[in-house]
């Protein structure tokens, strides 16, 4: 029975991707003659070994590897299709995907005011010292001193990227809390007007902001858009959130601003180092990644495991959308959200008997 073979994954994955609408579509599409295989492990050219001969699809997540040498072993097993459950796709060798004739598709929006709240909740987090004053209560000690915050209502907000979360992030913070909402994006989004303005270069935004939040892809272009040059150019005791993408962020040149005192805090839920690290407990082990374990040192940094997604909504939605990408693509008719190739006829599944 031909399969779809799912990496990396988690207990909230199976449950998700084989329940309600997602189970529904799966088995009006397929007639229940494709098998959903999940893996813990993540894809990488050492594991492709583990599909089995009848693999139609892969499934992948944000730290699964899916570059050319992957590619090139997914093709030589039979593999036709890279189903992405995510909306970043920084991970994967769509040129190479293409000359190989792969499809390859993703989840471009789910729940973008999950993760829109979840940098807010970080922002107040780190503001107020509510993690601080936690760990203090929690030892008795009442004392005040060192928890004072800043006021919201009426600073600066620089939002760098202006898809649906970070127009969903602005909304929040310019209508909820009466931020002043400037942003930056090559392409202007005319629903985030409604909540702030642009400005036409990013050295115009970074010396204006209290706090700025990252909401953008990791290209070529966006790699390290956060450097040893631009954190100069923020305003000095600025906060920076990350709930995007770790490459973002030069991590060598954020430890330094943040020992220099120019960054007066930093909120990550991404970073450059995560694969390997993240969605995985590492207790009871040794954590060799310097750069990360400095981080954590900061009282004013905060780092959190890659989670901003993490809601029963963007779950459900994730886990819908890839299915119905995968019955595209079994059908033979064009995938709404592919990112490499249309398949060019159905993809026989037979019936069960």
């Amino acid at each position: 029975m031909p399969q779809l073979a799912v990496f990396s994954a988690k207990p909230y994955d199976r449950l998700y991707l084989t329940s309600g609408r997602a189970s529904e579509l799966l088995e009006s599409s397929t007639s229940g003659a494709l098998e959903i295989v999940h893996h813990e492990f993540a894809l990488s050219v050492d594991t492709v070994s583990a599909l089995h001969k009848d693999t139609l699809a892969v499934c992948v997540f944000v730290n699964d590897t899916v570059d050319a040498a992957v590619l090139g072993a997914l093709s030589e097993h039979g593999v036709k299709a890279v189903l992405l459950r995510c909306a970043g796709f920084n991970n994967v060798d769509l040129k190479t995907a293409e000359q190989l004739g792969l499809h390859v598709a993703n989840v471009p929006a789910y729940s973008p005011e999950a993760v829109a709240e979840f940098a807010v909740a970080l922002i107040q987090t780190l503001n107020r010292n509510t993690h601080r004053a936690y760990n203090r209560v929690r030892e008795a000690n009442f004392n005040l001193a060192g928890l004072l915050g800043k006021t919201l209502r009426g600073k600066t907000v620089g939002v760098i990227g202006t898809g649906r979360i970070g127009v969903a992030f602005a909304k929040i913070m310019g209508a909820g809390f009466g931020c002043r909402i400037v942003a930056f994006d090559p392409f202007e989004n005319d629903e985030l007007k409604k909540y702030g303005e642009y400005v036409k270069e990013l050295d115009e935004l970074l010396p204006q902001c209290d706090i700025i939040s990252l909401h953008c892809p990791l290209m070529d272009n966006t790699k390290h858009i956060m450097n040893k040059s631009t954190l100069q150019k923020m305003k000095t005791g600025a906060i920076l959130v990350n709930t995007s993408r770790g490459g973002l962020i030069d991590t060598k040149a954020v430890i330094a601003s943040l020992k220099s005192r120019k960054l007066g805090g930093l909120a990550l839920d991404v970073y450059e180092g995560e694969g390997g690290l993240f969605y995985h407990d590492h207790s009871g082990t040794i954590i060799e990644d310097d750069e990360l374990m400095r981080l954590t040192t900061f009282h004013n940094v905060l780092v959190c495991g890659h989670q901003a997604f993490f809601t029963e909504e963007a779950l459900r939605e994730i886990a819908d959308c890839t299915i119905k990408n995968m019955a595209e693509f079994v059908s033979g008719g064009d995938c709404s959200h592919a990112l490499v190739g249309k398949p060019q006829r159905k993809h026989s599944i037979p019936l069960r008997t």
